[in-house]
């Protein structure tokens, strides 16, 4: 059972943003520029997906997956109210988040996908920077 009500879980739902997630994109961002990695862009519509970081000239796309919308197996707790709903909802997310990057993959274009959890942890930031710069052609 939820311990709000229904409206205050809506509020809050539909609080949540696709873009600009501090915990999520914001830092990795601020790790890339503290490593002097450069030659990216947020959000390019352009690209499938519209990954949070496309480096063009490299042809890499980054995402940051939420662990609760991209349904992580470590911290995904789907709620129990309301569960016929959120169940096709995360798995279609999951489902979409496959497709994407395998057609990305087969347009030759270079995937990399995190967990949001993954950005709690310095030392994992500093390992995930050290992935991208390695995936790039520089």
């Amino acid at each position: 059972m939820d311990r709000v009500s229904k409206a205050v879980r809506s509020k809050t739902m539909s609080a949540i943003r696709k873009r600009g997630n501090r915990s999520t994109e914001w830092k990795l961002r601020s790790a890339l520029v503290r490593a002097g990695i450069s030659g990216w862009v947020m959000h390019d519509s352009s690209v499938l997906g519209c990954p949070d970081f496309w480096f063009e000239k490299d042809r890499l796309a980054v995402f940051v997956d939420g662990c609760f919308w991209h349904g992580c197996q470590n911290c995904c707790r789907l709620p129990a109210q309301n569960a016929d709903y959120w169940h096709p909802k995360i798995a279609g997310n999951i489902s979409r988040d496959r497709y994407q990057s395998a057609r990305l993959r087969r347009m030759g274009i270079k995937v990399l996908r995190m967990w949001e959890h993954t950005l709690a942890d310095p030392s994992q930031i500093a390992q995930l920077t050290r992935i991208i710069q390695s995936r790039l052609s520089r």
